[in-house]
C-alpha cells in the first residue's frame, strides 16, 4: 500500500488540475476522444487517502479489469468485494462499464469501498429454494418429532396434494435457476443471502408445519374447493413457467421493444394486458394454494408473496414505459390486469 502523501502533491491534486484544464504541460481531454493510456489513482472512500495508482490503463478497460489490478497490488481486496465510483458519495459503477466513458482525461480518480462478504447470485436462488423444498418435507414425512407421537398419524388428501404442490413449485424454481434465467455474472453481499433465506426458510417452517400438522382439519368445502384450487394453481405454474421461457429466449431490438410479447402459446397472451405476467402467474399459483389448504400461514405468506411481486412488477413497468418511444403499451398495467 502507497504512503500517504502531501495532499497538495498527490496524483488526485494534479489530475484535479488537469481535469480542470491547467497545469503547464496538461491538456484536457473531452469524453469520447481517443486516450493514451491512463492513470487511475484509487483512494480510500472513508479516510480519502491514497491507495494506489495503476499505470498504463487501457480506455478500453472494464471496471471489472481495473478491480482485478488492484487485487493483484492488494490482495485483501477481491474484485467480488470492492466497489468503485467516482465520487466519495457517488452510485458504484458496474463491472462492465468502460473507463473512457467516465473519464475527461488520462487522470482518472476513484474511490474504493469494501463491500464486505459477496456471494453469487446462482448461490443466493439456489440456497433460498432447496431450503424450503427440505424443509417442508420434514415436516412432511415427520422425520423429526416436532408433533405429539400420541396423536393420529393419518394425513388427509389435501395434505398429501398441498406437499406435491409446493414441491413442483420449488424444483420448477431450481430449475429455472439452473437452465433458464439469465442470472448476472454480479454478486451480492452476504447479507441479502441470510435474510432471503430466513424470510422463504421461516415462512415454510410456518406453514408446513400447520398444514402437515395431525390436528389439521381439510377445507370447510372439501373437493369443492380443493380441485379448482388444485387445477388453478397448476396452470398458473405453468404459465409462470412459459412467461420465463419467453423471457430468457427474448433478445431486445432497437425498435423500441423490451420485452417479450404475445406468441402461439395460449399463456403467453396475458402480455396483451399486461407488462410482468409472471408475477401475474405467480401471484395466482400461491392465492390458489392458500385457498386449497385454508390455513393463515399459507394465507399471509401468499400476501407477503404479492405486494413484493406488485413492488417488482410496478418498477419494471415504469421502466418500460419510459423506454418504449410509442403509445401502444401505455393502456397496459403491471401485474394485474386493468387495475395494477
Amino acid at each position: 500500500m502507497a504512503p500517504i502523501r502531501d495532499a497538495s502533491r498527490t496524483f488526485l491534486g494534479i489530475s484535479q488540475v488537469v481535469a480542470n484544464g491547467g497545469g503547464p504541460h496538461g491538456s484536457v481531454l473531452s469524453r469520447g476522444n481517443k486516450l493514451g493510456y491512463m492513470e487511475v489513482e484509487i483512494l480510500d472512500s472513508e479516510m480519502g487517502r491514497s491507495m494506489y495508482v495503476i499505470d498504463k490503463v487501457h480506455p478500453s478497460a472494464t471496471l471489472l479489469d481495473l478491480k482485478i489490478r488492484f487485487h493483484k497490488m492488494c490482495p485483501d481486496r477481491y474484485p467480488s468485494r470492492t466497489g468503485l465510483r467516482t465520487s466519495p458519495n457517488g452510485p458504484f459503477l458496474k463491472d462492465d462499464c468502460v473507463l473512457r466513458n467516465i473519464a475527461s482525461s488520462s487522470l482518472l480518480t476513484m474511490y474504493s469501498t469494501d463491500l464486505g462478504r459477496q456471494v453469487g447470485w446462482s448461490t443466493v436462488f439456489l440456497t433460498q429454494y432447496v431450503g424450503p423444498l427440505l424443509i417442508y418435507l420434514v415436516f412432511y414425512f415427520r422425520l423429526a418429532s416436532v408433533y405429539d407421537d400420541s396423536v393420529k398419524r393419518h394425513h388427509h388428501q389435501v395434505v398429501h396434494l398441498a406437499c406435491f404442490c409446493h414441491s413442483l413449485h420449488y424444483i420448477k424454481h431450481l430449475l429455472e435457476t439452473l437452465f433458464v434465467h439469465k442470472l448476472s455474472d454480479g454478486y451480492t453481499p452476504l447479507g441479502n443471502l441470510l435474510k432471503g433465506c430466513a424470510f422463504h426458510w421461516g415462512f415454510t417452517t410456518w406453514l408446513g408445519y400447520y398444514v402437515n400438522h395431525p390436528l389439521y382439519t381439510p377445507p370447510y368445502y372439501k373437493n369443492k374447493q380443493v380441485i379448482p384450487s388444485l387445477v388453478c394453481f397448476l396452470l398458473c405454474e405453468f404459465g409462470n413457467f412459459c412467461i420465463n421461457i419467453s423471457v430468457a429466449r427474448h433478445k431486445p431490438t432497437g425498435n423500441g421493444v423490451t420485452c417479450p410479447g404475445p406468441t402461439y402459446n395460449p399463456f403467453t397472451w396475458l402480455y396483451k394486458l399486461v407488462h410482468c405476467p409472471q408475477y401475474t402467474y405467480m401471484i395466482g399459483a400461491w392465492l390458489s394454494l392458500s385457498i386449497m389448504t385454508q390455513t393463515v400461514p399459507v394465507a399471509v405468506f401468499a400476501a407477503f408473496m404479492s405486494a413484493q411481486m406488485l413492488l417488482r412488477g410496478r418498477r419494471q413497468h415504469g421502466k418500460h414505459l419510459r423506454q418504449v418511444k410509442n403509445g401502444r403499451s401505455f393502456w397496459k398495467t403491471a401485474v394485474v390486469p386493468f387495475l395494477i
